[in-house]
């Protein structure tokens, strides 16, 4: 019997793959497309440049911030980069690896959603919500007009988080390692998305636990398994975290929440959240004008209304009680876009980092999704009638929401040509004024040099080399004493030696470079960035997490 449910299952996956083809079959051929965010192959290269280095967990990128360095991933969610290096590794292109990214998260979304569907409503169940999940309007919007890839992740991780938080809840307690590896998973791809989620999270446990209706021990043992998860989850994803919070004061970051960036400037009405159909590659903008289309889906919201009214006609309880409670909380998810919400977001301070309240479309679109796949439970099994349906069903579908899985153009360029010439100093320059270090009053005007500049004195660079977070330079200084500076922002907690020994440095400066007195004579120099006593502490922290996980595995003999 376990066999036959086993092919079952497999016959349903590998439909839903070969139905999601359209989704990503132009990223399938060579080159490259534009986005907003055209910043993913340059961030996996800085990424690979501190793997090859030995920079791990990679923090400090060398050729951001025109050239002068800056703590990109020390702020900045790094697990959808390390996915892509993971294909780098393997011989793939860092352009093709970017495209490989988007491939593997509609390939992991297909996957999760349908367990997950299957989970609540049967194996029909599953493979309704899962292709509604895979053409959802907002994924593409993420894939190929955004290009956020920290979302493009969160569609892939959010069905396998409320999967094992379910089973979790059921008593598995094998699940508990599945859970605490997809929340480690979210809080080190998005962390906008885990802020976001959070809440929904927590009463998606709580309705679980009080629909079991099982004894209070037993309650409270499924609510202490769930927190052990969460808490099992932070710890392996602490090297990322608690710097990214707690160093904050490091860098600008009033860029982020500001300007175009405030919320205020982002709301969406409900004629866009419900019934905008029109495509678009612009930008989001005040007021109804936005050149994207930041609207749920038809399809999306009119299919959970629809299932909880035909459940509860049909007096199927259990089932309407359920859809009802993940309809009610999508459709809060869209409250949280409107206009109606600011009270919300002016009240709970750190929403601000959100920026966009249309991020909410991704929890929204999860949740109806989820709910979809209730309409299985309307329909007897192994029906002539469902099965027609379910054809009927999948035609819809493609044809309202796949003509959206297109790029807007399609440019055939190399690797090469990406990181050379005027695109490589616009790759070295968007975003600029993100993380900062506070120490530079603005951001550079110009291409930091190769070399360190001698700003008083006689100084022959003899040679040099450059490592990701580290440079070692050889001079001679022939004057009596000289003044050089680093072409390095200054961030804690960068070293300087010379000879051998610690040397104090200043960065008083309107870039906040690192600036240091020589003596006359031969010298040599190395600039190293090293990890303030947080990073280190947060990096045991992830150690012991994933140490952790071989010994769960041994004693609940997963092998």
């Amino acid at each position: 019997m376990k066999i036959i449910e086993k092919k079952s299952r497999a016959f349903y996956i590998v439909l839903l793959l070969i139905l999601a083809l359209p989704a990503f079959s132009k990223l399938l051929k060579p080159g490259y497309f534009p986005m907003h965010d055209d910043m993913q192959a340059m961030r996996l290269l800085q990424l690979d440049k501190c793997v090859s280095d030995w920079q791990i967990p990679c923090r400090w990128v060398p050729d951001m911030g025109y050239g002068y360095g800056y703590p990109q991933f020390n702020y900045y969610s790094p697990l959808p980069y390390y996915s892509m290096e993971a294909f780098h590794l393997i011989g793939f292109s860092y352009l093709d690896s970017v495209k490989a990214f988007f491939v593997l998260s509609v390939v992991l979304s297909a996957i999760g959603m349908y367990l997950l569907g299957e989970a609540l409503w049967g194996k029909v169940g599953g493979f309704i919500s899962s292709l509604i999940y895979i053409y959802a309007p907002y994924r593409a919007v993420d894939m190929y007009v955004r290009g956020a890839v920290g979302e493009i992740a969160a569609f892939a991780i959010l069905p396998f988080i409320f999967l094992y938080s379910k089973q979790v809840v059921d008593g598995n307690k094998k699940a508990i390692l599945g859970l605490a590896v997809s929340l480690a998973t979210l809080f080190t791809s998005h962390n906008i998305t885990t802020l976001i989620l959070v809440p929904f999270l927590i009463l998606w446990v709580i309705v679980l636990v009080f629909t079991n209706k099982k004894d209070f021990p037993t309650s409270y043992s499924q609510l202490k398994n769930f927190v052990f998860s969460f808490i099992w989850g932070f710890l392996i994803s602490a090297f990322f975290l608690l710097p990214a919070w707690f160093e904050k004061r490091y860098v600008h970051v009033e860029t982020l929440l500001v300007g175009y960036f405030n919320y205020i400037n982002h709301f969406v009405g409900i004629n866009q959240l419900l019934f905008q159909t029109q495509w678009g590659y612009g930008t989001s903008e005040v007021g109804p004008y936005d050149d994207l289309l930041l609207g749920v889906g038809i399809l999306q919201w009119v299919l959970p209304i629809v299932a909880v009214t035909l459940l509860y006609i049909l007096k199927k309880t259990k089932a309407a009680r359920m859809t009802f409670f993940l309809t009610l909380m999508g459709w809060f998810a869209l409250f949280m876009i409107h206009p109606r919400s600011q009270f919300l977001w002016d009240r709970i301070h750190l929403l601000a980092f959100v920026q966009f309240p249309w991020r909410f479309l991704l929890v929204a679109t999860f949740l109806f999704s989820m709910v979809a796949g209730a309409f299985a439970k309307l329909f007897p099994r192994r029906n002539n009638t469902t099965i027609t349906l379910l054809i009927f069903f999948v035609m819809v579908v493609l044809f309202i929401n796949a003509s959206y899985f297109t790029p807007r153009i399609w440019i055939n360029t190399t690797d090469s040509e990406k990181f050379s010439g005027s695109e490589w100093q616009r790759q070295q320059t968007i975003s600029i004024y993100d993380y900062l270090p506070i120490y530079a009053d603005k951001p550079p005007a110009s291409v930091a040099p190769d070399k360190p500049e001698v700003s008083d004195g006689e100084v022959q660079i003899v040679n040099g080399s450059k490592g990701s977070n580290w440079q070692k330079w050889k001079l001679t200084v022939a004057s009596p004493t000289a003044v050089i500076q680093l072409p390095i922002f200054y961030f804690p907690t960068w070293v300087v030696f010379v000879d051998g020994k610690e040397e104090s440095f200043t960065y008083d400066n309107n870039l906040g470079l690192i600036t240091l007195n020589l003596p006359e004579g031969n010298h040599a120099l190395e600039a190293k960035l090293t990890d303030t006593p947080l990073r280190t502490f947060s990096n045991l922290l992830s150690l012991s997490g994933l140490i952790a996980v071989p010994v769960f595995i041994k004693k609940k003999k997963y092998l």
